[in-house]
């Protein structure tokens, strides 16, 4: 019961990337319901920039009921952002995190 509740806090161990208000945690394994997506993970509601693959074919995006997903197929894939250094990641299965922050009336995405 506990792993179906809560199954996104199964997952195997290591490191955890961020980018600004993106992370990328290992995940398991790629949802069942998942669907192909563009290849951006996220984007800025006041830039405009987006957190996107650098070279599409190395990886993709899924979007699924638990959120957006990536998978990364070959040894690595590099995300980029106008205002962030890239970041690599090795080949794997990751889980798309938007930070979020506290205010006295809300909990709510950070805006990037």
């Amino acid at each position: 019961m506990f792993a179906k509740l809560f199954g996104q806090f199964r997952r195997p161990a290591g490191q955890i990337w961020r980018q600004g208000d993106v992370f990328l945690v290992p995940a398991v394994a790629l949802p069942t319901d998942a669907t192909g997506h563009r290849p951006v993970l996220a984007e800025g509601e006041l830039t405009g920039h987006a957190h996107r693959l650098a070279d599409p074919s190395k990886a993709q995006v899924f979007s699924t009921s638990e959120g957006l997903f990536l998978q990364v197929v070959a040894d690595s894939a590099t995300v980029v952002h106008e205002e962030h250094g890239p970041i690599t990641v090795p080949r794997g299965t990751y889980s798309v995190r938007i930070q979020r922050e506290y205010h006295p009336k809300e909990i709510r995405r950070v805006v990037d």
